[in-house]
């Protein structure tokens, strides 16, 4: 037998993945299914991100980039703070990477050592665990709920430190919730980590889907934090692959030493994608996408809170919905199982976001137009009324 290293027996598949495997076999066979369970916006890639890609292959621009990726992209970056934040960030604190999780490997690979712990938000993002489990670690998800805005506080991050404490990871907005930490609780979370001489990573990958105010970059707090973020979700870029982690002066030239082993160079198509998608004429279009999903969550927030699952907390940003069922099933991967194969819809069972009562909680994605959100608020009403 093939050798298995022990984290195997650790790391779980992101179940998602089988289940919308589940619906293109369904679609293949002639059934239409509505899509709420991927992450993925459905809008194509702006024309002025295709446009520009085309010239730089057209030019032979396609080779190697330095590992901390495109001079240009990361000064590029680093006025997108300045304007849209009003933070300073030095461009050599900034790292390209292949998507937001090579962003993740980076920073953790910098800062932890075998059994080294993580705090983390329980429900959260699967794969956050998982990078720690790969790298030796050990994480922790503090079950949070609606008292907090499914978010991590200071006091509870004081209250579940430990000695093999390391890290505490937030994510603002978070994935499943879309909920936000509020600037003074960042601050405090903050201090108390800065206290106990650990590390702070903010996740904010959902930046610029808000749709009330806006969000406040951790950057904000001091040059001692370490964040991460992608041009997939707000900016669109899904395929391109490419995100970016903002490291502490002193980790930078570590993330780079990393990067130079672990992948060489984020792909430079998509560096080239990611610097046209900082451009004005690309963030006028990203605006309009914005205010198209702020009109999809005010429909599908109300109409799914009709039906009977209860969503207590009205996510700020992001573009998700997580649900209690609890009304129709104590099995939330049972009945997403049965809503694909009976109705038609695709959602996400609570199982992928951790062990905090994920048999009650099912994740609504609205990544697809507003005509078929409506065509799965439709189906789930007949399907929950049988």
């Amino acid at each position: 037998m093939t050798p298995r290293a022990a984290r195997m027996a650790d790391i779980q598949p992101f179940r998602v993945m089988a289940l919308l495997a589940r619906a293109r076999e369904l679609e293949a066979a002639g059934r239409d299914i509505v899509h709420m369970e991927i992450g993925e916006p459905d809008f194509p890639t702006p024309p002025p991100v295709i446009a520009a890609v085309q010239k730089a292959i057209a030019a032979g621009d396609v080779h190697y980039t330095p590992a901390a990726g495109l001079p240009a992209l990361r000064s590029a970056l680093a006025g997108y703070y300045r304007a849209e934040y009003g933070v300073e960030v030095d461009p050599g604190r900034i790292m390209i990477t292949p998507g937001a999780s090579g962003a993740l490997l980076l920073i953790l690979g910098a800062v932890l050592d075998p059994g080294d712990r993580v705090l983390m938000a329980d429900p959260g993002y699967p794969c956050n665990r998982n990078f720690v489990r790969f790298l030796e670690g050990r994480s922790t998800g503090i079950p949070v709920g609606p008292g907090t805005g499914y978010q991590l506080t200071a006091e509870l991050v004081e209250a579940h430190w430990q000695d093999d404490t390391r890290a505490v990871l937030v994510a603002s907005p978070a994935n499943p919730t879309g909920t936000l930490v509020p600037p003074d609780e960042m601050a405090a979370i903050h201090r108390v980590v800065q206290a106990r001489g650990g590390v702070l990573i903010v996740d904010e990958i959902y930046h610029g889907l808000v749709y009330e105010g806006r969000a406040e970059t951790a950057l904000a707090l001091g040059e001692d934090v370490f964040v991460l973020n992608s041009f997939s979700k707000y900016f669109g870029l899904t395929g391109w692959r490419v995100g970016w982690a903002v490291a502490p002066p002193a980790a930078a030239a570590d993330l780079d030493k990393l990067a130079q082993n672990l992948f060489l160079a984020a792909p430079t198509p998509g560096q080239h994608a990611a610097l046209a998608a900082l451009s004005l004429k690309t963030r006028e279009i990203l605006e309009r996408r914005r205010l198209e999903f702020r009109a999809r969550r005010d429909y599908l927030l109300p109409a799914l809170r009709d039906l009977g699952f209860d969503i207590p907390v009205t996510p700020q940003g992001a573009f998700y919905l997580y649900a209690d069922c609890t009304r129709f099933t104590d099995d939330s991967l049972a009945f997403s199982e049965a809503l694909l194969e009976e109705a038609g819809v695709a959602v996400t069972p609570g199982l992928d976001f951790g062990h905090n009562h994920p048999e009650r909680h099912l994740r609504f994605a609205y990544t697809t137009s507003l005509e078929r959100l409506e065509e799965g608020v439709r189906r789930i009403a007949a399907f929950v009324g049988q």
